[in-house]
């Protein structure tokens, strides 16, 4: 059972370090557990979380290796800091960034070939689920990654995220084994998970993990969802 925590535009260097001190005396079960914060904070997460078994990965990366693309980072640069993965194809990437299927595709493939895990999130809108075409869009969405053993998908029903909405634990299940179907990697589930949903989306059998954002900000709450992965084990 994967648990990532996602801290988004938050945690600078100093909060980061605070953070993971505080992390690393958690009980946090048996989970294996990411935490994904902005770059500024990386190289400070590596340092205090090595050791401990509990990785570090970019929100982000980029498929050259090199060149004139201001503000993006690539797949050797974040293996030179010592991460595990990164995220690619995030929500808001996507609908703050322009992020196309296809940009999404080519940054888990230059990460994949250079070393690195990949967790490929997709989803569909609200407006989507209601006109019946949630299938269509995973479909588009997971048609274009890469079956690899280092890649992990994401589920997020954009319309959960930090909404405080959730999708009940039998449309996770649902959703999640239809991307199986599709492609047969594990599945998370990131859509406003909080220590008092986790156990129930965790206990689906197609439910492989958890992305987890707001509530991984906070210690207590973020080790309570970890420790929760082990009813779903």
């Amino acid at each position: 059972m994967l648990i990532v925590g996602n801290w988004k535009m938050y945690k600078g260097p100093a909060e980061a370090a605070e953070f993971c001190v505080a992390l690393r005396g958690a009980n946090l079960g048996e989970a294996n557990v990411v935490v994904c914060p902005p770059f500024v904070s990386l190289v400070i997460a590596v340092e205090l979380l090595a050791a401990t078994g509990i990785a570090v990965a970019a929100q982000n990366v980029h498929w050259e290796e090199e060149g004139a693309f201001t503000g993006e980072n690539s797949a050797p640069m974040l293996r030179e800091l010592g991460l595990y993965g990164a995220i690619v194809g995030h929500s808001e990437r996507r609908q703050y960034f322009g992020e196309t299927n296809e940009a999404v595709a080519r940054r888990a493939e230059a990460a994949l070939a250079s070393g690195l895990a990949v967790i490929a999130c997709i989803g569909e809108t609200e407006d989507e689920r209601a006109s019946g075409k949630t299938e269509d869009v995973l479909r588009r969405q997971v048609s274009v990654l890469p079956d690899d053993d280092a890649l992990v998908i994401a589920y997020e029903p954009v319309w959960a995220i930090g909404t405080g909405r959730t999708a009940t634990a039998e449309l996770a299940q649902e959703a999640h084994a239809f991307v199986k179907s599709l492609l047969p990697r594990p599945v998370l589930y990131g859509g406003s998970v909080k220590p008092e949903n986790a156990a129930e989306l965790l206990a689906r059998p197609d439910v492989d993990g958890a992305l987890v954002g707001g509530a991984s900000l906070d210690v207590g709450s973020f080790a309570a969802i970890c420790r929760a992965a082990a009813s779903g084990s």
